[in-house]
């Protein structure tokens, strides 16, 4: 093997280029994995855009699966041919954080493929931030988990974002019966939420999206969890202004709801949801919103709401997502909408971000 083909990101351009570069050789402690699929995130390139990426240049994708194609003299426990999912989050592996299950809070936290976060030395970012929207990724061999039989490399590829919903969840510390919101519901991490949310005790959903059409595919996906949908498009034309989204929850549910999950990146849905909660209520965000939340902190202690930001899962929250898959207690084949091959990653990435058609979860296929 010399070549292969990758979709890169190169210094002084936040465009995707797809590129001819060389297969990457594994150390002693690496696995080559030939990649059968990988993920897309549409907040990928806007990170690339805002400088997130410091090591250029680099292949993108943070979300692969494959087959082993070779291990290292010293990886213990893989053989080629085995079929993995990689483990995009790069950490120190020994701070109190990556000790007690909160490793996406470690200073040297960074992702393959993908954005790093901190400003300290970051020794496994510069020698693993190649990602995998190529034919080809090397990842050490600790960040692999076996993929079980019954899952695809589709699914495999997109443990990843089950896992984020699972972290989220998990954050909002959800009662048995909760009602629960969850904002942008038609999107990625909206239908990994509604498709795990039976698994956490909720007992109503409510999904808030632009789109009355868009959230009406969606809300099967709930299974037996009864589901509400408030549809943007439906709200009169002010309810940015005049808080109508938050007077049409309260309609809903007039005691509140046990918890917002947020994914939406910008815009007033984020304080109006959470004017909607219960006391007691928990907002979790997991969107990247700029915008400063403007609710007075007296309302905060008057109404004991509690607010967590998490940006990514643990490994521990993707192992318990493919211990559901590999029972068959979890399914996500019918959450992967769309399908490219890595030739029209740029497509993908531009289909991703337009939102011009329904997309859930989309992968490329090299």
């Amino acid at each position: 093997m010399t070549g292969m083909l990758a979709a890169r990101a190169l210094e002084g351009s936040a465009a995707l280029h797809l590129v001819e570069t060389p297969v990457p050789e594994p150390g002693p402690a690496d696995v080559l994995v030939r990649v059968a699929s990988a993920g897309l995130a549409p907040g990928m390139m806007k990170l690339l855009e805002l400088g997130a990426f410091t090591r250029l240049p680099t292949t993108l994708g943070h979300e692969a699966a494959g087959t082993v194609a070779a291990v290292g003299a010293d990886v213990p426990g893989f053989a080629a041919g085995d079929r993995v999912r990689v483990h995009p989050n790069l950490t120190c592996r020994s701070c109190v954080y990556c000790r007690t299950d909160r490793e996406m809070m470690c200073a040297q936290q960074a992702m393959i493929g993908h954005a790093a976060f901190g400003d300290v030395p970051m020794p496994l970012y510069d020698a693993y931030h190649d990602g995998g929207l190529a034919e080809y990724v090397r990842v050490p061999h600790w960040l692999l988990d076996p993929l079980p039989d019954r899952v695809g490399f589709d699914v495999g590829a997109k443990v990843h974002d089950l896992a984020n919903a699972v972290r989220a969840l998990k954050c909002a510390d959800l009662p048995l019966g909760a009602t629960l919101v969850v904002t942008a519901a038609t999107g990625t991490m909206g239908t990994a939420t509604i498709r795990l949310a039976a698994h956490f005790g909720v007992a109503r959903l409510v999904l808030v999206g632009r789109s009355a059409d868009r959230l009406a595919a969606v809300a099967p996906l709930a299974g037996g969890v009864p589901v509400e949908t408030v549809a943007l498009d439906e709200l009169p034309d002010d309810w940015a202004q005049t808080q109508g989204l938050t007077r049409r929850l309260r309609a809903l549910v007039p005691d509140g709801a046990h918890a917002v999950l947020d994914f939406v990146p910008e815009g007033p849905v984020l304080t109006q949801a959470t004017a909607a909660m219960a006391t007691g209520g928990t907002l979790v965000h997991m969107g990247a919103n700029p915008a400063p939340l403007p609710v007075p902190a007296r309302v905060w202690m008057a109404k004991c709401w509690r607010f967590v930001g998490t940006r990514s899962c643990t490994r521990a929250d993707a192992q318990q997502v493919l211990d559901l898959l590999g029972r068959g207690t979890l399914h996500a084949d019918d959450l992967i909408t769309h399908r490219f091959p890595l030739a029209e990653a740029d497509r993908a990435v531009a289909a991703m971000r337009s939102r011009d058609e329904p997309i859930w979860m989309a992968v490329v296929n090299p």
